[in-house]
């Protein structure tokens, strides 16, 4: 109850010092007749409401730790049709004590591969808008760790995403991060797209800057484009994806084998492309945005 500790108040001066309650209500701005609903246990017909709003919020919470009172309010609307406002949400969550996992600062950046092949101009330019699907791919390879015993394994995620509807196009997991952990994700990409023809944006990685990469990319006519040295905000939405991930569901987790490591990600890319709701998208998912492209 978000005055619950108010009328205990009120209570405690009035049994124990005889206060007047009609004292007590005015020094602490509380309705006299509010006092008494609770005092009598009649709460209040929005109180029925918050507590029923408290009980899905709890419940998203346990489900998403992740989750800051916004996301929860874009739930709550669009999952549990119940339609409240930003602070309504924050409020409970306070009363609750609930709140969303810590944010972990990221330290990866762009790097210049030793040798490069080839290098393209940073075509893209931070503009980060699309007007339509597959006009513009961003791409880029994180790691993960896990663990045998005290040994310390590694796996490596590559993924492109799409900077129209923030979906991810295709992606690929490796244990190695290798030419041919960039080359498989673009080829599933092409496939499953095969008309598209977007600008290919990435940084200066070993794979990207490959003679053999840039020819891939010219015999399906894209346009490639690079990040600058040391400027992740160049790559920055999918940087931005990398974090996400990490944050809602790697972070303060110790995975101790390969296979529930990947069906982590594996699940987690199908939660975000088809149920992740994000506000820049109109609180729609990235494949409900595209879908909606394409029927219009």
């Amino acid at each position: 109850m978000r005055q619950g500790h108010l009328y205990e108040s009120i209570y405690a001066c009035v049994e124990e010092f005889s206060y007047p309650v009609d004292s007590a209500c005015s020094i602490l701005h509380v309705a006299r007749s509010a006092y008494y609903k609770w005092l009598n246990g009649t709460p209040c017909e929005r109180q029925n409401e918050n507590d029923r709003i408290a009980k899905i919020v709890e419940e998203i919470h346990m489900e998403s730790p992740d989750k800051g009172h916004r996301r929860i309010r874009d739930d709550l609307e669009r999952y549990h049709k119940t339609k409240v406002s930003d602070k309504r949400v924050l409020r409970i969550c306070r009363i609750k004590g609930i709140k969303s996992t810590i944010k972990y600062t990221n330290n990866g950046c762009t790097r210049q591969a030793s040798n490069p092949q080839h290098i393209a101009e940073n075509l893209l330019n931070r503009e980060f808008h699309a007007d339509k699907p597959n006009e513009k791919w961003l791409t880029d390879v994180t790691e993960f760790k896990w663990y045998e015993g005290n040994e310390v394994r590694k796996i490596y995620l590559s993924a492109i995403l799409d900077l129209y509807d923030r979906r991810i196009v295709s992606f690929v997991i490796g244990n190695r991060n290798d030419n041919p952990l960039v080359f498989d994700t673009f080829d599933k990409a092409i496939e499953a797209n095969p008309d598209a023809k977007p600008l290919f944006h990435s940084d200066r990685g070993f794979q990207y800057t490959n003679r053999a990469f840039h020819q891939k990319l010219e015999h399906v006519g894209l346009m490639q484009s690079m990040s600058r040295i040391a400027k992740c905000i160049d790559n920055g939405p999918m940087e931005g994806f990398w974090g996400i991930l990490k944050r809602e569901r790697y972070y303060g987790k110790r995975f101790t084998n390969r296979d529930s490591l990947i069906k982590m990600i594996e699940d987690y890319i199908d939660y975000y492309n088809n149920k992740r709701l994000q506000r820049n998208l109109g609180i729609l998912t990235p494949m409900e945005k595209h879908e909606l492209y394409l029927a219009a």
